[in-house]
């Protein structure tokens, strides 16, 4: 059994909570130098998903902390002079290209495996040939490669799909952009800078480094809160922890033990909190045991659920205002109006923001107006409406 070092500090849930909206960039001036490529490098993980209701994802992370950055600058900043690439980190994620090396050992793990989720009928000749074909043709999707699917189910991948996404998973292939949602494939030789084109770091030193980074991004975390970040196990996480150079502290309330970067320490959080709406795919809130710790807010992603079942919505989407989450927005569009399907508010505190961050939303992806559909509880329809009228009024 591994014994932990005792904690050096204690901190209120309430610092907890500031240093963690810090860390993540909502409270304080943004860097707008950095951009978007500060934002991924920050992060470390940017997590990508197939639902676009405002925009995709990805498009909203950096929307959430920088405001209305256009959205053609976004794609341009994470696809251009590879300074990313795309892998399996939290889930399928944008990666700053400086921690390839960093996950050699999740490489080498599927390399061991032998395969993912699909298995070649004849590896040796299905991998030679997508190899080829890339290296003559320059990057290609798996249309350009000779198509995705068999014509079944969307599972039932071509063999030269699942190998082209099994050099993607060891390596060979580089992910280097999503052009109409198709993963755009290179050659790993070509994509990767070439100090940065190797697997020579061990596990130990890999898992060194994402703890570190995880602890970076979250400020404060709990070992779980580590290891989801880039989904490691609680056991890798507890090996390497000790050499990652977080410190040990106790957060009043959380029960477990926690860690904390040094640098989040070294100063009290404080700035201008940012008014948001977040996706439920943004690294503040994707870890929903993490969420309900810190926020006391509870968060499901209903799309997946059947429609008579959803509490919030569809796409629901979380409303930080003043560090804390307030409330709900379910968004749609419909031409040039942003709909909100579900207004759900935890208070009239949390019209105004609501109505700002609808107003600064339904702007930045092109909408002139606004509809809101239904709002939770009834009583705050009015003065939501007049606030949505006011804002519409001064923007």
């Amino acid at each position: 059994m591994t014994l932990l070092p005792p904690p050096q500090l204690t901190l209120s849930a309430d610092e907890a909570r500031r240093i963690a909206l810090r860390a993540q960039g909502f409270l304080g001036a943004p860097d707008r130098r950095a951009g978007v490529r500060g934002v991924l490098r920050s992060l470390g993980a940017v997590q990508l998903d197939t639902i676009s209701v405002l925009a995709r994802s990805h498009e909203l992370i950096p929307y959430a902390r920088l405001g209305a950055v256009g959205r053609d600058a976004v794609e341009r900043a994470y696809w251009t002079d590879n300074h990313a690439f795309e892998y399996w980190s939290h889930a399928a994620c944008i990666l700053p290209v400086e921690e390839w090396p960093h996950f050699a050992f999740r490489r080498r793990a599927l390399r061991a495996r032998g395969h993912r989720w699909h298995v070649l009928a004849d590896a040796d000749r299905s991998t030679a040939a997508v190899l080829d074909q890339l290296k003559a043709e320059g990057p290609l999707n798996s249309t350009q490669l000779g198509g995705a699917k068999n014509g079944g189910p969307w599972w039932d991948w071509s063999e030269t799909k699942i190998a082209v996404e099994w050099l993607l998973d060891t390596g060979e292939v580089v992910c280097t952009e999503r052009r109409g949602w198709k993963r755009v494939y290179d050659l790993a030789e070509r994509a990767v800078p070439t100090g940065l084109l190797h697997d020579d770091l061990d596990d130990a030193e890999c898992m060194r480094r994402l703890v570190a980074q995880a602890g970076a991004a979250l400020g404060v975390a709990t070992r779980s809160d580590l290891a989801d970040y880039h989904r490691l196990k609680g056991e890798q996480v507890t090996a390497v922890i000790g050499d990652t150079g977080l410190v040990p502290v106790e957060v009043e309330g959380w029960g477990r033990p926690a860690w904390a970067d040094p640098a989040a320490l070294a100063s009290e959080p404080r700035g201008r909190h940012r008014t948001t709406l977040l996706s439920p795919f943004d690294s503040l809130v994707w870890d929903r045991p993490r969420t309900e710790r810190i926020f006391g807010f509870t968060h499901r992603l209903e799309a997946y659920t059947p429609k008579p079942k959803r509490v919030h919505g569809y796409f629901a989407m979380p409303l930080l205002a003043g560090g804390r989450l307030v409330g709900r927005v379910d968004p749609a569009r419909e031409g040039r109006t942003l709909v909100a399907r579900q207004v759900t508010l935890d208070g009239p505190k949390a019209v105004q923001p609501a109505a700002d961050a609808i107003t600064e939303a339904a702007g930045w992806v092109g909408c002139t107006a606004t509809r809101v559909e239904r709002v939770l509880p009834e009583t705050l329809r009015a003065p939501l409406a007049d606030a949505l009228q006011h804002a519409h009024g001064s923007a």
